[in-house]
């Protein structure tokens, strides 16, 4: 099983464990530190032993800051936590906060003393994050002291060790490019930007960078580590070498020189004593490599990661290898749909064991190397809760008259998934099935659409909301994520969403998943993920538009849809994609479940 489904309810969570950091902090003369839920990487899945924000408060979500000071504590989650944070965390030890309302820095301003020290670790934090942090804490008269050692782990007596897991090469059959022309193509920019080196510290781009995989962190196939690239296409990777056996040695010793992880700080000091000029991207990189560097007395530009952009752009053979995915998970998961649709009304089923039947009909065609993420397996009122994560405390059955909102998806060498299903278990209410229309409107319009070059997500976003808006009635989350292969299931920089500026490319693969959630009774989310198609002429027009190609082959609810809100080209989109999803997925489906997709893919 790559998913477990314990209570993580634990006695310590809160008031014990906050007291014994403040009695650290009083001996380090701190008044206060902050807890993000991150590891030096900053990425959204950290490894157990980083674990350090659930372990404090108890929240088990891949976003949050805590703030603890001597009198008093905050958490800050977003819109998709407002409900779990509550439900996890003792509030009477940390005041849940919006992250978008009452963000850490205006917490900082209110609340923190004047002359007080509030203390951070400068490998948990990014460069941005720590200009922010610095301004409010002096804004209230305070400062922001950076810590040699964290307080938190001197107070973590059972804090695991750091992971070890193999890594391996990716294949080029799935990768489609070098790694050794993708070092040079960065290697080149860098050139002709007059940088000297750039210093790597998310792992995802190290992954894609050096063809390699790892299982360091949960669902994401990250070799935790960093990585140096020079401007004359000499490249370093800092890495615990327990991890790397003779296989990924052979493969990266053309590429790349093997460090220890513990030699990266000597490194930064040489880059410092040649006075070179290097790139750190101040948006992903843990403010103590900027700060090591500067010191060192290197020159520092800040950045994007180069890795970034040509990572999201997906070559011929990764979009390939996506479909074959899709195709792939399409069938698993149009199986539990119809077993849901068989089993669930019968009663007998519920939140796990739904979870564990998707999971058994993914691994059965043997190529699932692991789960994208935890699976939201939300019955009823669960399902309102945007990332819940079932726990055997919280279960609860798939009952008649209710909606299952099932999110998840697949790691496969060839691709990974992510796609939401909302189902209702016997009858839907006329207001459950309006509300479902009007979701399903708006992942219409996100699919049809097309758009010039230069377009962004925070363009795209108002299509999805436009039918719930005219309901009054919106959704808190973005409209859509972009999607790696075989990496993280969340990878930038595009997004559709109200704050994403980034412009679209072909190749770029994103989410589209609008929702709506009822707080206590229900929620609905359709996602499927799109390819963005390169620039072609619309008949008649003058310029040529880009547009999303949909890789996710999985029935709609048919029993949730409005008809009469539907226009007739929406429903002719419906059709013609239900048309699609039947032909592709009818190749080795089983009598059973084939006359139950028969029937819902039905033209309507």
């Amino acid at each position: 099983m790559f998913q477990t489904f314990d209570d993580t309810a634990d006695p310590a969570f809160g008031i014990e464990r906050v007291k014994r950091l403040r009695e650290e902090l009083k001996k380090r003369g701190l008044d206060g530190f902050l807890v993000p839920r991150s590891d030096e990487h900053q990425g959204e899945y950290v490894p157990p032993h980083a674990e350090r924000l659930h372990w404090l408060t108890g929240f088990t979500g891949s976003a949050g800051m805590a703030i603890v000071l001597l009198d008093k504590a905050a958490i800050f989650v977003d819109g998709r936590y407002t409900l779990q944070v509550r439900s996890q965390v003792d509030v009477a030890s940390f005041e849940p906060k919006s992250l978008a309302d009452e963000p850490p820095v205006r917490w900082i301003e209110q609340n923190l003393a004047k002359g007080a020290k509030l203390a951070y670790d400068p490998w948990l934090h990014t460069v941005d994050g720590v200009a922010r942090l610095k301004a409010a804490a002096e804004k209230a008269g305070a400062s922001l002291v950076p810590v040699e050692s964290n307080p938190l782990d001197a107070v973590w007596a059972d804090q695991p060790e750091p992971p070890t897991a193999p890594v391996l090469p990716h294949a080029l059959e799935f990768a489609g490019e070098p790694a050794a022309d993708k070092i040079k193509r960065i290697a080149n920019g860098l050139m002709n930007d007059d940088v000297s080196a750039v210093v790597l510290t998310m792992p995802d781009s190290i992954a894609w960078a050096f063809n390699i995989r790892g299982s360091d962190v949960p669902h994401t196939p990250l070799p935790l580590s960093f990585a140096i690239l020079h401007e004359d296409g000499r490249a370093a990777l800092f890495i615990d070498e327990r991890k790397v056996g003779p296989e990924t040695r052979a493969h990266l010793k053309p590429i790349a020189a093997i460090h220890p992880r513990g030699k990266l700080l000597s490194a930064l000091d040489e880059l410092g004593q040649r006075k070179a000029t290097v790139l750190v991207d101040p948006a992903t990189c843990a403010s103590a490599i900027h700060d090591r560097l500067k010191a060192a007395g290197a020159e520092v530009k800040r950045g994007t990661d180069p890795c970034e952009l040509p990572k999201a752009c997906k070559n011929e053979a990764e979009i390939r290898g996506t479909r074959a995915a899709h195709l792939r998970d399409g069938r698993a998961l149009t199986k539990f749909l119809a077993w849901v649709g068989t089993e669930a009304p019968k009663g007998g089923v519920d939140e796990i064991a739904a979870a564990k039947k998707l999971e058994s009909f993914r691994a059965e065609a043997n190529e699932l190397r692991d789960l994208s993420f935890d699976t939201i397996s939300g019955a009823g009122a669960n399902g309102a809760i945007v990332h819940y994560r079932v726990t055997t405390a919280t279960n609860r059955p798939l009952q008649r008259g209710e909606l299952f909102l099932v999110d998840s998806g697949g790691q496969y060498l060839d691709g990974t998934t992510d796609v939401t299903r909302t189902v209702a278990i016997g009858e839907a209410s006329a207001e459950q099935r309006d509300r479902f229309t009007r979701v399903l409107k708006g992942h219409i319009g996100i699919a049809t659409a097309r758009f010039p070059e230069g377009t962004s997500g925070a363009q795209l976003d108002a299509f999805a909301r436009m039918a719930l808006w005219k309901a009054g009635l919106d959704y808190d989350h973005g409209t859509g994520h972009g999607v790696g292969s075989y990496l993280s299931v969340h990878e930038g920089p595009q997004r559709i969403s109200k704050m994403s500026n980034v412009a679209f490319r072909p190749g770029m693969i994103v989410s589209n998943e609008p929702g709506y959630y009822k707080t206590g009774a229900y929620g609905i989310r359709i996602e499927n993920l799109l390819v963005v198609t390169p620039p072609a002429m619309i008949e008649g027009g003058e310029r040529p538009m880009l547009g999303f190609e949909t890789l996710t082959l999985a029935p709609i609810d048919l029993n949730c849809v409005e008809r009469s809100l539907l226009t007739q080209d929406e429903a002719d989109w419906l059709n013609a994609y239900h048309a699609r999803v039947r032909e592709a997925l009818t190749p080795g489906l089983d009598e059973a479940t084939l006359a139950w997709l028969k029937d819902a893919t039905r033209a309507i």
